[in-house]
């Protein structure tokens, strides 16, 4: 059983930063495209970031673009979410997800989740 155990949520002042880390539990998650998704209460989950197995392409919500930077380290088997500037609207809970064979920015090309950590942001 796959698992992605995400890490670093918490509490921020509008501008700080926080950066997120996800722990896969499989090497062969090497081959997998990793993202980063979050869902607001009341919202449906919505893409945030992702990166190939290759670490050749990375892919942002245009919104989110500039602020946000992920990473995978394949040797540790980890993924991160570096956030800055953030904003009281990135209140949410962020989720980390592993999948191959489709389209990065869709939740259904995921086949792993974790169970996400919550980011708050307060003005």
């Amino acid at each position: 059983q796959v698992q992605l155990v995400e890490s670093g949520g918490g509490l921020v002042q509008a501008g700080g930063s926080l950066r997120l880390s996800c722990a896969a539990s499989e090497r062969t998650l090497s081959n997998y495209a990793m993202g980063w998704f979050r869902q607001a209460p009341g919202k449906e989950r919505e893409f945030v970031a992702a990166i190939n197995w290759s670490k050749t392409g990375t892919y942002y919500a245009d919104s989110l673009k500039g602020r946000f930077t992920i990473s995978r380290d394949t040797v540790k088997n980890t993924v991160d979410l570096q956030m800055n500037s953030l904003k009281p609207e990135d209140t949410a809970l962020y989720y980390c997800a592993a999948g191959r064979n489709g389209n990065v920015r869709s939740r259904e090309t995921y086949n792993y989740w974790g169970q996400g950590t919550q980011v708050t942001v307060s003005s």
